[in-house]
């Protein structure tokens, strides 16, 4: 069939779904398309107004990795764009592992990535050390960045390209009570100018995009509505030089009660540092014993080393029950966009800042037009239908095998089966669920049942014991 529309676009990205070529013959009020000589469907035009005058205004409440995306994404794509951070200089107590997709998808200069991580070690409750990345290939790796600097990056980059970046903190939101009415922003600018208290101020906006964090005020605005959230705590820990070079490639994660009932411990290599830390939900009040014990865990190749920065943080365990309200939006860990087993957040994040970012430019037609509801849920319906699998796989991950500790050494076993492994680093590095080989998914199946029931055998002897 011979093509008469132009090539579509999703927000600044030609699509690539582009399959089935079609005839789009537009006239106002309404817009025809021919997908089929035989099937007709009629669809109204757009009927949202020009901004008169100026293009289209976007607040962005956040300078994380899903506030810097969003700014970037919007700004070059023709919108007004204002980013509000308080921290410019913050260091969220996260692991800081990115996956190899990001490094090339987002455009990240490898100077900002501490480390390559070519080696994992997936220790058991009984201290049992599985070798994980035997199926990386020799360009893969899992960067190991420091927050401040990352977050930085982005924000600068934002800026560079025509974003306002504010220094300031978000305090509330006017919600509009007229259709296309701006929402009036209210939050104090720290510029150096008038001493630490700041000076209040507000701005009127289109749009407005929440990547806050957990503690969103942007969700409180909305009624979004709470969720589950797990405590992260971590320490910064500086080692003598001798035993740094132990962790120039390499990450360990620790499983066992001792570490946390729900979660995992970690020692992930920085620059000059190795991060420790844990998280948990279930048991919040016991998060600095579980802390001394991943320590412990890890004593005699952190030994001499001094803690240089402490830093605790909730990290959401599922999405928002509301994520979107009129002409507001939540991405990143406002909206929930964590992954459970993994604890995974700083790729999600970015990603649904641009995806949201997207959607709003092309809703408005790069900026000349207002947005509405229905513009903004085309990036909840595209990140529902895309990342929903992976959320899934790692749910049920944890629900089987962080139960107990019989299950995690039932867990850390199977990690050391090659098929496992390589489905694992494949859909972590790319972001994308594997399909298995059925043969082997039959094996892992075996192996898998295997290891429960064993792991259950020495549950009952334990509790034998315990008697």
């Amino acid at each position: 069939m011979t093509s008469m529309a132009l090539k579509s676009f999703v927000g600044l990205r030609q699509s690539s779904q582009e399959k089935n070529p079609h005839f789009t013959i537009q006239a106002k009020p309404l817009t025809v398309t021919v997908q089929n000589p035989r099937r007709f469907r009629v669809v109204a035009g757009k009927f949202s107004p020009k901004v008169a005058g100026r293009n289209l205004r976007v607040a962005i409440i956040g300078g994380g990795p899903a506030g810097g995306s969003a700014a970037e994404t919007l700004v070059k794509g023709g919108v007004e764009t204002y980013l509000i951070e308080r921290k410019l200089d913050n260091c969220k107590p996260c692991g800081g592992a990115i996956p190899l997709c990001m490094v090339g998808e987002f455009d990240l200069p490898l100077d900002i990535i501490d480390r390559r991580v070519t080696k994992m070690k997936m220790i058991s409750p009984s201290n049992v050390a599985v070798d994980i990345g035997q199926t990386l290939k020799p360009h893969e790796y899992i960067g190991m960045v420091r927050r401040e600097v990352l977050d930085s990056y982005l924000r600068d980059r934002a800026k560079e390209n025509g974003a306002t970046v504010i220094n300031g903190l978000f305090l509330k939101m006017d919600i509009p009570k007229e259709e296309n009415a701006p929402y009036v922003l209210h939050f104090t600018e720290y510029d150096g100018k008038v001493g630490g208290v700041g000076q209040k101020k507000t701005l009127e906006v289109d749009a407005v995009i929440g990547a806050d964090g957990a503690n969103s005020r942007v969700a409180k605005s909305i009624n979004a509505g709470d969720y589950e959230y797990a405590i992260a705590f971590q320490e910064r820990v500086k080692i003598p030089d001798d035993k740094m070079v132990y962790y120039e490639n390499l990450a360990e994660m620790y499983v066992g009660d001792d570490v946390s009932p729900d979660f995992y411990g970690w020692v992930f290599p920085k620059c000059d540092h190795v991060a420790v830390g844990t998280g948990t939900v279930t048991h919040k009040g016991d998060i600095k014993k579980f802390q001394l014990a991943t320590r412990n865990r890890a004593k005699d190749k952190i030994l001499g080393g001094k803690i240089i920065r402490v830093e605790a943080h909730p990290i959401p365990e599922h999405p928002r029950p509301r994520r979107l309200s009129g002409r507001v939006a939540l991405v990143g860990d406002a909206a929930g966009y964590v992954t459970k087993c993994s604890g995974e957040g700083i790729y999600f994040a970015a990603k649904s800042g641009r995806m949201c970012a997207e959607a709003i430019v092309e809703g408005s037609e790069n900026g000349k037009r207002m947005v509405d509801e229905g513009d903004l849920r085309k990036y909840l319906e595209k990140w529902d239908k895309t990342y929903w699998p992976t959320y899934k796989v790692l749910d049920v991950l944890q629900k089987v095998f962080y139960r107990s500790n019989p299950a995690r050494e039932a867990f850390v076993e199977m990690c050391a089966n090659e098929y496992v492994q390589k489905m694992t680093f494949d859909s972590y590095l790319y972001k994308r669920v594997v399909p298995g080989n059925p043969l082997d998914d039959l094996k892992l199946a075996v192996n898998t049942i295997g290891s429960l029931i064993r792991a259950n055998a020495l549950r009952r002897e334990m509790d034998k014991l315990s008697v």
